[in-house]
């Protein structure tokens, strides 16, 4: 397997040989199911579904239900797709955990990063602003500046740097090599920060896969 489903813990530091301070991520990955297999003939690709975390069966609808039960698995919160080669050796049900990793390779990890509400352009886009800061100069510090010519072409383009809506993306944050693996307690250290807040789901797939 080159994915798997997991959760982000939070940051810690580890110390390599020559006593440097590394920064790192703890991830909780795994144990998946797979949920469903699909395959060339019957679905024109092949891929696996994986489904990580079990949750109640009260919240989940009936169709998602029988969904579980096809494949003999209990009812999962996150769900994800995976693009495999070749899917003749996997079965249902079967389990995939981080022992499908090894300690020194480098993984993809996706995630939603934080949400930061509306934002002006200072704090979204790094402007310097336009005002003086003398003379009693207030309302114009911030301010994002010229957002295009008057009288031609008479509007915006489209793609303008303003304020808006910030974070709350899906991001991908590629090649962070793994320091250090737990198989007892699923738990995989990656050099480096992720996406998201803290436990919220990751996508960790191998650097290239």
């Amino acid at each position: 397997m080159k994915g798997i489903i997991g959760k982000n813990i939070g940051m810690t530091s580890l110390f390599d040989e020559q006593g440097r301070n590394i920064p790192s991520t703890v991830i909780e990955a795994g144990p998946c199911s797979i949920v469903q297999i699909k395959t060339l003939e019957k679905d024109g690709y092949s891929s696996i579904q994986l489904g990580f975390e079990d949750k109640n069966k009260k919240n989940i609808s009936k169709s998602l239900l029988g969904h579980f039960k096809k494949a003999n698995v209990s009812p999962k919160k996150k769900i994800a797709e995976f693009y495999v080669k070749k899917c003749e050796k996997l079965r249902l049900g079967e389990k995939i955990t981080v022992n499908s990793f090894k300690v020194g390779e480098f993984v993809d990890v996706t995630g939603f990063s934080k949400g930061r509400g509306f934002q002006g352009v200072v704090k979204r886009y790094g402007f310097s602003g336009v005002g003086e800061r003398t003379h009693g100069q207030h309302n114009r510090l911030r301010a994002p500046g010229s957002i295009g010519a008057g009288s031609d072409p008479s509007r915006v383009f489209k793609g303008v740097r303003m304020s808006g809506k910030m974070g709350n993306r899906r991001v991908t944050v590629k090649n962070l090599r793994i320091l250090k693996i737990d198989l007892e307690k699923n738990i995989l250290i990656v050099k480096g920060s992720v996406p998201g807040t803290k436990y919220s789901y990751l996508i960790l797939k191998k650097y290239g896969g």
